[in-house]
């Protein structure tokens, strides 16, 4: 597939909204990491700010207005990029009822998918949270766990997870070293087992952790071939955009060996 009949890519983990976390502190910042994003092949970006945890500031109504401004400011400044509203929400209790009042955001705010973060230092099991979240009509998408200092301690936990309902989104950056080789090895492993739904920029800035998908696009395709890196990376996050079930591999990996790297079956 050659880049120009590619589909355009849509970030579903970003912080580019000025001011509301560790992301952009300007809009002079969030521009130029628009800009960037664009000129990556980025049509559409969620904007992701923090909630919960250290962020309990960050209300559903004031990231929503804060997006609808910034879409505003890329209207005027001619930068035809797309954003949307949504969050990167720190797990803690209560979680699903917040989600269900609307204070803490879905993923384009679209009520279907919440992007669950855990403490960078540790995994806790989170199954009574899945569950919580499937009686809710809500599907959880874990945010890096290529990064998770838990999960890499001991990895046979993504399965599970899998099985219960549970999508995984890797960062960009993973792919092509940024965070070390470690993570970068870690995270074509999840490519090639078929546990990746996501590649998402997890971007918070436009000098280091950039809004970049590209080269970790070629990175996938690499690996597993052009229709995994394509959903992935536009296929995949579109469906959040839209509101649509994402679908994730099932079988042995001989079977998904001999079937092809898309196996599916509906989750959630």
């Amino acid at each position: 597939m050659t880049e120009r009949n590619r589909a355009a890519f849509v970030d579903i983990h970003c912080h580019i909204l000025p001011g509301l976390d560790d992301g952009a502190s300007t809009r002079e910042e969030a521009l130029a990491m628009a800009r960037l994003a664009v000129s990556d092949g980025i049509a559409t970006v969620i904007a992701t700010p923090h909630q919960l945890g250290n962020y309990g500031e960050n209300r559903g109504a004031g990231i929503r207005e804060a997006c609808h401004e910034f879409q505003s400011l890329l209207n005027a400044h001619g930068i035809p990029l797309r954003v949307l509203p949504g969050a990167d929400v720190r797990i803690e209790p209560d979680l699903v009822r917040k989600v269900r009042d609307g204070d803490v955001l879905t993923l384009a705010d679209q009520g279907r998918y919440v992007l669950l973060e855990l403490p960078h230092e540790l995994y806790f099991p989170l199954d009574r949270l899945l569950s919580q979240l499937g009686e809710a009509g809500l599907i959880g998408i874990l945010s890096h766990p290529e990064r998770n200092l838990g999960i890499l301690s001991q990895p046979g936990v993504l399965e599970p997870l899998h099985e219960a309902g549970c999508l995984f989104q890797i960062t960009a950056g993973s792919l092509v070293g940024t965070f070390g080789p470690a993570i970068r090895t870690f995270s074509e492993g999840l490519v090639r087992r078929g546990l990746v739904h996501f590649v998402a920029t997890d971007a918070h800035g436009s000098r280091s952790r950039r809004p970049l998908i590209g080269r970790a696009h070629r990175r996938v395709a690499s690996i597993a071939g052009d229709n995994a890196a394509a959903a992935v990376c536009c296929t995949n996050p579109a469906r959040i955009v839209d509101d649509r079930i994402v679908r994730g591999r099932t079988g042995s990996p001989n079977e998904r060996a001999q079937r092809g790297w898309f196996a599916w079956r509906r989750v959630g």
